[in-house]
């Protein structure tokens, strides 16, 4: 039994798995982590191993306090991945998205893969059916989105999330909101579009804290799971224990 944890540059996301099944998921803010962790850990005693993919600040000690009591193992460029890494520049390819990568390539065998990672920022991952990451995209999500207008405008409020109520804003606050999560729909829809014209055989994977609210908005077909990240660091650690 091992816990994974998706340290994001919000949130905190962990689930604990037996094999390939989630147990239970967790979602909590970095101030609670250690205790958090600490309730997790006296839950489920059968617990041997910690996984930590990590984006934000989070002390590393703060997990490496449990070492006492389990293995942790913090996913990390040297470790072992099911794919080639075509990025021109290896080294600054987050661990979330080749954690990602990793999980499609085992998941969904001699096919194409796009990942769609919507959080604070959406990310474009793409493995080509020979296993080698080629590359992908970043633009910002839809929180970024919002306060980016209200940050560096004069008069512009800041909303939170709200689904359009027409494609045509009939105030201010209607046209932000159809801005914001219209314009990502067309954008993700875009981008699909692109690849599908591109490679045959190809799978749409979507994730993320928006995955859910996004996928009923968009007209292409898509997988949409809103675990996949920690999905992919139990498959990505299982292959490395079976790889090293």
């Amino acid at each position: 039994m091992i816990v994974t944890v998706d340290v994001g540059n919000t949130r905190i996301k962990a689930a604990v798995f037996e094999g390939d099944t989630i147990l239970q998921r967790f979602v909590f803010d970095k101030t609670a982590l250690e205790k958090n962790i600490k309730n997790i850990l006296e839950k489920f005693g059968a617990i041997v191993c910690l996984v930590v993919s990590s984006v934000g600040d989070v002390e590393k000690n703060t997990f490496l306090a449990f070492e006492k009591k389990l293995k942790v193992h913090f996913v990390s460029h040297q470790d072992v991945f099911p794919f080639i890494n075509n990025y021109e520049t290896p080294k600054t390819l987050g661990i979330d998205r080749m954690v990602l990568a990793a999980g499609a390539t085992l998941l969904y065998p001699n096919q194409n893969r796009l990942i769609i990672d919507a959080g604070t920022c959406v990310t474009y991952d793409f493995v080509d059916e020979n296993n080698v990451y080629q590359g992908g995209a970043i633009s910002p999500g839809m929180r970024l989105r919002y306060e980016s207008m209200h940050n560096f405008t004069a008069k512009l409020p800041l909303l939170t999330l709200e689904s359009p109520e027409s494609y045509v804003g009939k105030s201010t606050t209607q046209a932000i909101h159809s801005g914001v999560v219209n314009g990502l729909v067309y954008e993700i829809d875009g981008f699909i579009d692109e690849y599908k014209a591109a490679c045959k055989n190809i799978i749409i994977i979507l994730t993320g804290g928006d995955a859910d609210f996004l996928a009923k908005r968009l007209k292409n077909t898509i997988f949409a799971n809103s675990n996949f990240l920690l999905e992919s660091l139990n498959q990505t650690f299982q292959y490395k224990i079976k790889n090293d």
